[in-house]
């Protein structure tokens, strides 16, 4: 199955420039690709002892960051090569101070993971929850280096659990240590017959956790906050929108700031033609005195997190539609209570969240009612249930010391 594997990879490869004369999305894949191995072998010092870090998207790279900090900071000399899959990790992290080198993964081919070796000729490979490609990682089992996945998950739905996908089995061999998420992901992989794994945790935890101890201050924020109470609707989507807009109209005496997902100047307006209260949007706080506005939209990125340390409620987007929801860490560290829509079954921290009563789920706008009037008017409700938030994230912090311990004698030897 393999063969047919890479002999398909290879065809899409041969193929890739001329179907992306027709599909866009294919098109910019195929561009930001094509000079990969060019730039490689310009940017990359044969010489230099260099780690290699894989993370499919801006979420693993997320997740990845304190490992990537504690590299970083322990091991000066060596050099951190990133790759991504997704343009949306690439594109917004290219940049990161984190890494010395920044570039997209080449399609998984094997004379691609030959070739990427060569010039890399890294010391050790992470790769981050559950980004498998199996003839990069039979190149790094061929040649013997140390691989490890962090934050890994695995459920029964993966095809290495399935009959047309034993065959990928194979490619786990690469992984000389598998830090897991959680005992079931354990439990799975010992189905097959692999023993070298623990559950470290969830190195998200300690990404949100070590928020509290940066700068998050935004002058902006404090001028318009002042002394109130103020909502944070974080990474918010249409669908959250339409169900906050009564709420946000009853006119509170709160502040509220709206973070969409995505920043598009129509629906921004759109948005704003349905608010009966004074708003405007983060790129021109500097026209308005923001003690007298009541919510401020925020037209840029790289902002929630800092805002979400001035926040007393939080909303989080993405779970009222099957968009996905979006991340209840960054808030819950800094103990929030959240809100957020019912569809909240493919996160795990969101449904243990919920059943400890440090999250709440609205269906409608009758629920957003409730719940968001308690939370601004009952502070004992409110503080109580934000302390719970903020327990669950501190608790489960710790991943990245486990992963680290290993990874010292792994460095050093």
């Amino acid at each position: 199955m393999q063969h047919i594997y890479s002999f398909l990879i290879s065809v899409f490869q041969r193929i890739l420039p001329f179907i992306g004369l027709f599909i866009p999305k294919l098109k910019e894949f195929y561009t930001v690709r094509k000079d990969v191995f060019a730039q490689l072998n310009q940017n990359i010092d044969s010489n230099a002892d260099l780690i290699w870090v894989h993370a499919a998207s801006l979420g693993e790279y997320e997740q990845v960051v304190p490992v990537l900090e504690e590299l970083q900071e322990k091991y000066p000399t060596y050099k951190i090569v990133l790759t991504f899959f997704s343009p949306s990790g690439y594109n917004i992290k290219k940049d990161t101070s984190l890494a010395a080198y920044v570039t997209y993964l080449p399609l998984d081919t094997k004379q691609n993971a030959k070739q990427f070796l060569k010039i890399l000729k890294p010391k050790l490979a992470i790769f981050v929850k559950y980004e498998f490609w199996p003839n990069f990682l039979q190149e790094l089992h061929k040649q013997k280096i140390y691989t490890v996945l962090v934050s890994g998950v695995f459920r029964l739905s993966q095809p290495f659990f399935k009959s047309y996908g034993k065959w990928m089995q194979k490619s786990l061999n690469a992984f000389n240590y598998f830090f897991l998420q959680n005992v079931e992901s354990l439990k799975n992989l010992g189905q097959l017959g692999f023993t070298n794994a623990i559950v470290s945790g969830d190195t998200r935890f300690d990404r949100v956790s070590r928020q509290l101890k940066y700068d998050n201050s935004l002058k902006f924020i404090e001028d318009f906050k002042q002394d109130k109470l103020m909502l944070v609707c974080g990474s918010t989507w249409k669908d959250d929108e339409d169900l906050l807009i009564d709420f946000i109209n009853e006119k509170h005496d709160i502040k509220i700031v709206i973070a969409p997902h995505k920043i598009n100047s129509e629906k921004i307006e759109e948005l704003k033609k349905q608010l009966e209260v004074s708003v405007v949007n983060y790129s021109e706080k500097e026209l308005y005195d923001l003690k007298d506005i009541d919510v401020i939209i925020i037209d840029t990125i790289g902002l929630l997190n800092k805002i979400y340390s001035y926040a007393d409620i939080a909303y989080v987007g993405g779970a009222v539609g099957t968009t996905g929801m979006h991340n209840v860490l960054e808030p819950a560290t800094f103990n929030l209570p959240i809100v957020t829509g019912t569809y909240i079954n493919n996160f795990p921290e969101a449904i243990q969240l919920q059943h400890l009563s440090g999250l709440s789920t609205v269906k409608n706008k009758t629920d957003v009612q409730i719940i968001l009037n308690k939370l601004v008017f009952d502070s004992q409700f409110r503080i109580k249930t934000g302390a719970i938030a903020g327990e669950y994230v501190s608790k489960n912090t710790g991943a990245t010391e486990i992963i680290m311990s290993y990874l010292d004698q792994t460095l050093t030897a």
